[in-house]
């Protein structure tokens, strides 16, 4: 079983790896837009990002699902309703978040 500092490294090496391959600034800005907003659904990150760049609603719904599932940064919750998949940054991530968007 591996300690929670080997979890760390390799969410650092897989978050860095993710942003390496971020050649127009939307990986970085998906990500400054969870480290803003505490929790997220697919549409209002599609509102937000198509306003910078030109992107389509199944490619936000792909950027998220590798966050969450590959990286492991994002805890899925369903809303009130049952209807949409609310995102949220894990609260142990957003310092190791903030500090490699920060660095690009």
């Amino acid at each position: 079983m591996r300690s929670p500092q080997e979890i760390r490294t390799i969410i650092e090496r897989r978050l860095k790896n993710y942003l390496s391959r971020d050649r127009t600034g939307i990986r970085r800005a998906l990500l400054n837009l969870f480290l803003a907003a505490k929790s997220l659904t697919i549409a209002q990150i599609f509102e937000f990002l198509n306003r910078q760049f030109s992107i389509s609603y199944h490619s936000v719904a792909a950027m998220v699902g590798i966050i969450a599932s590959k990286i492991g940064i994002l805890h899925v919750t369903r809303d009130k309703e049952g209807t949409c998949s609310v995102y949220s940054l894990k609260a142990k991530y957003i310092e190791t978040v903030e500090r490699i968007v920060g660095t690009g």
